[in-house]
């Protein structure tokens, strides 16, 4: 079952849009199941997955970001240029997750009716070089 509303959609167009406009290109989603994007260079030439995360948060207030480690798995198993963008209310904050350090702990949101996978396992990134802002 998918919890994401009509809302989390709109934030998470905002944040590809905002990414593949910063470097050319274009995107496809995915199944709900895989990760959020397939990436584009401007000749249809795939070069990179992307996992967008919402955080309803401005950047500065948005750390530690959370993902959850079966979606960095599934990402990374994609070999092509991963790439983790949260969106804010403010902009995106982004980065490759090769280039990242973060904290794994049990974690996720409260437990929604339906839900098999509120409580996973987490990764948290604190501010750190490898991010970057838009």
């Amino acid at each position: 079952m998918t919890f994401e509303t009509e809302e989390d959609l709109r934030r998470e167009k905002k944040a590809i849009e905002t990414f593949v406009k910063t470097f050319g290109g274009s995107y496809q989603k995915l199944d709900p199941l895989d990760i959020d994007f397939k990436i584009f260079d401007k000749d249809k030439k795939v070069i990179a997955y992307a996992e967008v995360k919402g955080r309803i948060r401005t950047m500065r207030d948005a750390y530690p970001l959370p993902i959850a480690a079966r979606k960095l798995v599934k990402l990374i198993d994609k070999r092509l240029n991963p790439v983790l963008i949260w969106c804010c209310e403010d902009g995106i904050i982004y980065g490759r997750p090769e280039k990242l350090t973060g904290t794994i702990r049990q974690g996720g949101r409260p437990k929604r009716e339906g839900s098999f996978d509120d409580d996973e396992l987490m990764v948290y990134y604190e501010k750190q070089r490898g991010l970057k802002y838009v």
